[in-house]
């Protein structure tokens, strides 16, 4: 099927309705490194699928994400469209805070610019906004990256309803690029309204809030696995939560699709604003996520799904909970 369109933001360019998340190509929290070959075939499959939001961070693997996009769009940049968050710090596969002083983003600019082989970035946003440095000089810096041409639009990601409010109100921005699933839908009472009104573009990772929504997971979790620090995936919470999964597979299988490709459709389906962002690292993932964005829902279908998953259904704590 061909991938959709959308403005992103109101008056924004235009990019695929589907984004290609290119962390999970990069070894981020200690994870393994994909195979190199197999990263820059998948973005070049997605380019040549019309997916051309391409997703990456300074900080996935120090830097080695943007080297891999990089080499993936290497002579035909005008098929990409290049979103980069900045501001992370990582030592030793932790994160340890956020760096988001204006000297701090001239720097982290120009590494990414030559680690990904352009003259500009398409999208370029703090990862998170703390206090401890001010809005206005922190929107302010990127204004005047996109005033030197470095880069064309702003982005921001995982904040609160008045901050992308502020931050708006300082320079207009183009995307908000939050957690959202069935699993996770808090921002629907302010946030996503607010995005809305503002018009500002959604783009919306974790649709599977981290793997719950696949259909895959069994409780108890290994004791290795990295979720195990979040009480959603613990105990009798977990037991509590894949309960309500099953609502969602029963669904899927009269369907005739996967839980996963239920779980990013219905994302696709809350607006024509919203870009469901599906990490993938290998090209035999593609087709099947394409396909979710084609998939309809009857109003009795979605009726059930946002019964079953009411906000607060799905209970223990998460990452995006912070």
């Amino acid at each position: 099927m061909n991938i959709t369109k959308i403005a992103l933001g109101k008056n924004g360019p235009q990019v695929s309705k589907l984004g290609l998340g290119c962390m999970r190509m990069s070894s981020v929290w200690g994870s393994a490194i994909n195979p190199e070959s197999e990263s820059i075939a998948t973005i070049q499959m997605a380019l040549d699928s019309g997916i051309n939001f391409l997703n990456t961070g300074d900080f996935y693997g120090a830097g080695h994400n943007e080297l891999l996009v990089g080499k993936a769009i290497k002579n035909r940049r005008d098929d990409a469209f290049i979103s980069v968050k900045f501001g992370g710090i990582v030592y030793g596969s932790k994160f340890i805070g956020l760096d988001l002083r204006p000297i701090a983003i001239k720097n982290f600019i120009n590494y990414s610019l030559v680690r990904l082989g352009v003259n500009h970035i398409d999208l370029y946003q703090p990862c998170r906004l703390d206090k401890s440095v001010p809005m206005e000089d922190v929107i302010g810096t990127i204004a005047d990256l996109i005033k030197e041409g470095k880069v064309r639009y702003l982005g921001v990601s995982e904040i609160t309803a008045d901050q992308l409010r502020k931050a708006h109100s300082i320079h207009p921005v183009s995307a908000l690029e939050i957690g959202y699933s069935l699993a996770d839908r808090a921002i629907e009472k302010e946030l996503l309204p607010t995005a809305k009104e503002l018009g500002i573009g959604v783009v919306a990772f974790a649709n599977t809030a981290e793997g719950l929504l696949t259909g895959d997971m069994k409780a108890p979790l290994p004791a290795s696995d990295y979720r195990l620090h979040f009480s959603r995936f613990q105990g009798e919470h977990l037991i509590h939560n894949l309960a309500i999964v099953e609502v969602l597979k029963a669904m899927a299988h009269v369907k005739g699709c996967t839980p996963t490709q239920l779980a990013i459709a219905w994302v696709n389906a809350q607006g024509e604003h919203i870009m469901p962002l599906v990490s993938m690292n290998r090209r035999s993932r593609l087709p099947e996520n394409i396909a979710a964005m084609g998939i309809t829902f009857t109003p009795s279908e979605m009726e059930t799904l946002d019964s079953q998953f009411r906000p607060g259904a799905v209970t223990g704590g998460t990452y995006l909970q912070r």
